[in-house]
């Protein structure tokens, strides 16, 4: 089974770059008490956390495509966990920006795991296709 790891990324690239453009001009329309500072490396480390979790899934996927579901739950909860700590140390050390930090950290949270979700629905799709296409040479 060949799945295209690159495409995601192009996929992923693409989607943070049509996301950053709002975001941006809400950097500059928005006064700078209801913006975090820290957005634009926000950006940068939702593309880095999506792409890192999808390489371990296609890694899992190949090699026990089985327990794929298995493997997302615990990713997206371990994600899950490790997001809430960077929040909250965040929250802890930069008072002043919290809430501006929190709503901006929630917000691409979410564009971010809806896209990651619909990619790997497509990553199971085409595991289970596979797994036919084996079946059938194999009979």
């Amino acid at each position: 089974m060949k799945l295209n790891y690159f495409a995601f990324i192009k996929k992923l690239f693409l989607f943070t770059i049509i996301l950053a453009i709002p975001g941006t001009g809400a950097i500059y329309l928005l006064p700078a008490k209801y913006v975090s500072p820290s957005i634009p490396f926000l950006y940068v480390f939702f593309f880095a956390a999506t792409m890192l979790v999808h390489y371990v899934l296609l890694q899992v996927s190949v090699k026990k495509a089985g327990s794929f579901i298995n493997y997302f739950m615990l990713m997206t909860f371990g994600k899950l966990i490790f997001f809430l700590s960077i929040v909250m140390v965040y929250a802890l050390i930069r008072r002043e920006d919290a809430a501006q930090f929190i709503i901006a950290f929630f917000i691409l949270y979410m564009f971010f795991t809806v896209f990651e979700v619909i990619q790997s629905l497509s990553l199971t799709k085409a595991i289970r296709h596979s797994a036919q296409e084996d079946r059938k040479n194999t009979s």
